[in-house]
């Protein structure tokens, strides 16, 4: 864990993996994921942007 200097809160440095694969929404290509992903819902993931959108869209 370290200090954030610019937001004076803490950060965490995340594991990323890196893989080929590709977004199920628009079709992006994803190089990298801060996380490992399951093999069975590959046809489910997002890029940043199709991701954020999804978020924004919740919180209506």
């Amino acid at each position: 864990m370290s200090f954030d200097q610019q937001g004076g809160g803490r950060s965490f440095d995340r594991q990323m993996y890196k893989g080929d694969w590709q977004c199920a929404k628009c079709g992006t290509p994803i190089t990298e994921l801060p996380f490992e992903p399951d093999p069975s819902r590959l046809d489910k993931l997002l890029c940043r942007q199709c991701h954020q959108e999804r978020v924004r869209s919740f919180r209506r």
